[in-house]
């Protein structure tokens, strides 16, 4: 097919031989099929931000780093500067986060290059060499539900030592590749230590797994891996061969009740994002 204007300079530079097809187009970027000395590779088109739908919520952006005080003065009062480098901070967040994860050995697509708003990286494929299909996309036996649901907790468990949280985590980003899942779409990823919200945006990943992989195996609607997790990062004693139970005994204490009703509409606002991308997917 005809090369997008924006892989052009890829082709120039020697990164990218030819474009076989789109392969999908998303609320923040577009990605294509493309080969390069022999392989087929994934090129992800980041959309610019007037096109995007994504809001780059501030729970999400909190703590991130910037190279200069003139950029942060820039984003700060939302010059043309500063949007453009706000963009660029968001941008290279998934890049980040993909070479971060990726060295600690997260099931993530392995990235190759970044060139003018466009990720060069690994096309996560099915067992024929196709690209891989969505988890969304796929129905599982209460087996492959409960392998699955392990694979990905081990994931959420490296990248927490790794020090990274998805922050977005659901059936809609995780590919089924040949040897199981795969997490892909990391711009929103925060910093563990960082980010005053990580630890909401912890549980809920771990709750969107539990309620996807609950919908084929009933039995894992009752476990609470969690605040589990969150607990032994806390004290400092998580690690990624650690023996999960599924069993988390609250403290008792005071009720925050803001807390509470920030929860209930974050739950809302999930949930009406999913039949969003339901009815989009379908």
């Amino acid at each position: 097919m005809k090369p997008p204007k924006r892989l052009h300079s890829l082709i120039e530079e020697g990164l990218i031989d030819s474009v076989v097809r789109q392969l999908m187009s998303g609320k923040e970027a577009t990605v294509y099929v493309v080969r390069s000395g022999g392989e087929t590779l994934c090129a992800k088109i980041y959309k610019e931000a007037t096109q995007r739908s994504f809001r780059q919520a501030v729970d999400y952006t909190e703590n991130r780093k910037v190279r200069n005080s003139r950029q942060a003065r820039a984003m700060a009062k939302g010059t043309r500067y500063g949007r453009q480098q706000q963009e660029a901070v968001w941008q290279r967040a998934e890049v980040d986060a993909l070479y971060r994860l990726a060295a600690a050995g997260v099931r993530v697509p392995a990235p190759i290059n970044f060139l003018d708003g466009v990720l060069l990286m690994e096309l996560v494929a099915d067992e024929h060499g196709e690209a891989a299909p969505r988890l969304n996309d796929v129905l599982l036996s209460p087996e492959q539900a409960h392998e699955y649901h392990a694979m990905l907790l081990t994931e959420v468990v490296r990248m927490l030592c790794a020090g990274v949280i998805h922050g977005d985590l659901s059936e809609f980003n995780i590919l089924l590749a040949a040897d199981g899942p795969v997490i892909i779409d990391l711009p929103q990823a925060v910093d563990a230590a960082g980010n005053n919200h990580a630890c909401r945006m912890l549980l809920r990943d771990v709750i969107n797994l539990r309620d996807f992989f609950g919908r084929y195996a009933p039995d894992l609607l009752t476990t609470d891996y969690g605040p589990e997790i969150w607990d032994l990062y806390e004290r400092g004693v998580l690690q990624t061969d650690v023996v999960l139970t599924g069993r988390y005994e609250r403290k008792a204490g005071a009720v925050d009740l803001s807390s509470v009703m920030r929860e209930i509409d974050d739950a809302r606002e999930e949930e009406a994002a999913r039949l969003t991308r339901m009815q989009t997917a379908g």
